[in-house]
């Protein structure tokens, strides 16, 4: 018995067909709302029970069609602003194919897939001005690639003895420090991590939404002075909720300065490098001993392609490489090939992401990405502008890279009320979030379809449901 179809004419017609309506649902993405409310009709159609039978793939291909893809998040069109989403390209989208058919697996062996992953490593190591020696490896997103820069720091500070042992010993001696503004997943990799988030110190930050250098260094004199051990100093390319970036080159100066680990969490802020307009910005991040980025986000790679990069690649191994008899490495052979990607990660089954990354560099030139992220940074520039000159909005922070925070005049539930407005209206998604204590209206502008016309969209459609809900209020 097989899982190969009977008729590969047939499979082969209604995969050309699946192909031409993605590509279909790509081209005429502007022609669907951003986003709409799904249907309890197509919720119950996926409440039905395990199949046991066979369904033929045009059926099922069928339904996906009328249940599944009008109703996704919205990140594909260019009206989608909420978060921090990337809005992938048709290439990726073949890329993804590819790597499917192929149906490779990274962990290991003597495979020209790991070459490819090879090649990204070199190309991330050139970015951002890393020495020989560096080590990189593709995770499922930056939350991921910061739990791992969190456990090499941890092996940097205890040693490698330390997976052995534990933090018990020690561990509780370790803290970290990372901006307030900084994303929640760096508490949850000190959680992860065992050393908890009780050890992790969250820095205030300063007008412009940075970390307040100043702050960190009497805190880690603080904890110095208490006995502890200053062990980890995360900083951030990019704040999700103002896309504020702190002061790296500062922050690397004084983690010399104090013997500490100095990590980034550049989510989509690090690739600014690729813009000679944004690089400035973030002057330091060559200084890093590691970085976690996101391909997904700025760089319009279809999800997942997350991506750390390690200044120390012994050490980055060392955290991780788990040798067993099943996965001897060889001279020669299929098991051949050694070090694996699976060392300096805890997958060992690995998907093939490296190759819609390799085919989306590759076609567009870090040049050319590089000159969209700029555009978007002037998009929200522009944004800023009008809501400047609107009397009935107001800006709740400085626009720092591609992420504008305003709200229209009135409290907070009223602002909410206005962003489900704009979702549920399927004009225009924005996001919410809190700026000194008021929720703001949040639009990150990351897809590279996105023109003025579609933030033109976004202010007027806030000022008319805002005019509207405040006309029935009185």
């Amino acid at each position: 018995m097989t899982l190969d179809p009977d008729d590969w004419a047939d499979l082969r017609a209604l995969g050309h067909r699946m192909l031409d309506d993605m590509i279909d649902y790509i081209e005429h993405v502007r022609e669907r709302p951003v986003w709409q409310p799904i249907p309890q009709e197509a919720r119950e159609r996926f409440q039905a029970g395990l199949p046991r039978r066979p369904t033929d793939l045009g059926e099922a291909y069928d339904e996906f069609s009328r249940y599944v893809a009008p109703y996704t998040s919205g990140n594909v069109h260019p009206r989608f602003m909420g978060w921090v989403h990337g809005g992938g390209t048709a290439v990726g989208m073949l890329a993804e194919m590819l790597a499917a058919g192929l149906n490779a697996n990274l962990g290991g062996r003597d495979q020209m897939p790991i070459e490819v992953e090879r090649q990204i490593v070199e190309w991330a190591r050139l970015m951002f001005g890393f020495p020989a020696g560096t080590s990189g490896v593709f995770v499922t997103g930056t939350s991921t690639a910061n739990l791992l820069a969190v456990l090499i720091a941890r092996t940097a500070a205890l040693g490698s003895k330390v997976r052995q042992s534990g933090v018990a010993a020690k561990g509780g001696k370790l803290r970290a420090y990372t901006s307030a503004d900084a994303h929640v997943c760096i508490t949850q990799a000190m959680e992860i991590s065992g050393l908890g988030s009780d050890a992790l110190r969250r820095i205030p930050t300063d007008a412009a939404h940075r970390m307040d250098v100043a702050a960190l260094r009497q805190a880690i004199a603080e904890d110095r002075t208490a006995g502890l051990v200053p062990f980890l100093v995360a900083g951030t390319a990019g704040t999700v909720d103002t896309g504020a970036i702190d002061d790296l080159a500062a922050l690397a100066d004084l983690c010399a300065e104090e013997h500490v680990y100095f990590h980034i969490d550049g989510a989509f802020g690090a690739l600014a490098v690729w813009s000679p307009e944004l690089a400035p910005l973030v002057k330091g991040i060559e200084r890093a001993d590691s970085i976690a980025f996101d391909f997904h986000k700025w760089a319009q790679v279809p999800y997942d392609a997350g991506f750390l990069l390690a200044r120390d690649g012994k050490l980055h191994r060392a955290t991780f490489a788990s040798p067993a008899n099943y996965l001897r490495r060889e001279a020669r052979g299929l098991a051949a090939g050694s070090p694996w990607p699976s060392e300096f990660g805890p997958d060992l089954s690995r998907g093939f992401r490296a190759l819609k990354t390799w085919f989306t560099l590759k076609t567009f030139g870090t040049d050319r990405m590089g000159a969209v992220m700029a555009r978007t940074c002037a998009l929200a520039k522009y944004l800023e502008g009008r809501v400047l000159a609107e009397p009935n909005l107001e800006s709740l922070a400085p626009v720092a890279l591609n992420i504008v925070c305003f709200r229209y005049g009135g409290d907070d539930a009223l602002n909410a009320q206005i962003v489900v407005d704009l979702h549920e209206s399927g004009i225009v998604a924005p996001s919410t979030t809190f700026i000194d204590g008021r929720l703001a209206i949040r639009a990150a502008f990351v897809n590279h379809r996105t023109q003025i016309c579609d933030v033109d969209a976004l202010v007027d459609a806030v000022i008319r449901f805002g005019n509207k809900r405040s006309s029935r209020s009185r």
